[in-house]
Parts: C-alpha cells; structure tokens; sequence
C-alpha cells in the first residue's frame, strides 16, 4: 500500500479534516492540545504543523518519522 501524501503547508484543521488519522499521530508527537475540544476548529484553521512545532520546539523530522510510521508521507519541501 502505497503512503498518503500530506501538504504541511495546509493547516492543521485542514490536515486531520481530510486524514482523521493523523490527530492521534500528532497528538503523541508534542502536540496534545490538539485533542482539546474547540482547539482544532480555533487555532488549529490558522497553525501549520511546521509554524506549531517551531512554536512548541518540537523536533520536525521526529513528526514525519511519527507521520510515515503512520503510513503518511510528507515531501521534503514541505518541512
């Protein structure tokens, strides 16, 4: 089977609305707030998984090694 490719540079509302499967893989990477109610529908429109993991200081190449462990595949020109 073949990896679903994700777009980091669309938010993060945007990503786990068309792949629901990449919250619970986000929420083990760093970002456990997205698992909140309201936190994904408020801040999650305007934040990027990047923007998020700068913020959070969350080492990027550890959530595409969480994401493609998940069977989601995010290009290099995206992190």
């Amino acid at each position: 089977m073949e990896p679903i490719k994700l777009d980091l540079r669309r938010s993060a509302y945007e990503l786990c609305t068309a792949h629901p499967g990449i919250l619970p893989i986000l929420a083990q990477a760093g970002f456990s707030e997205i698992t909140k109610p309201g936190m994904l529908s408020t801040a999650g429109r305007l934040m990027t998984v990047p923007k998020g993991a700068a913020l959070k200081g969350i080492d990027m190449h550890g959530i595409v090694r969480a994401l493609a462990a998940g069977g989601y595949m995010v290009e290099e020109e995206n992190v």
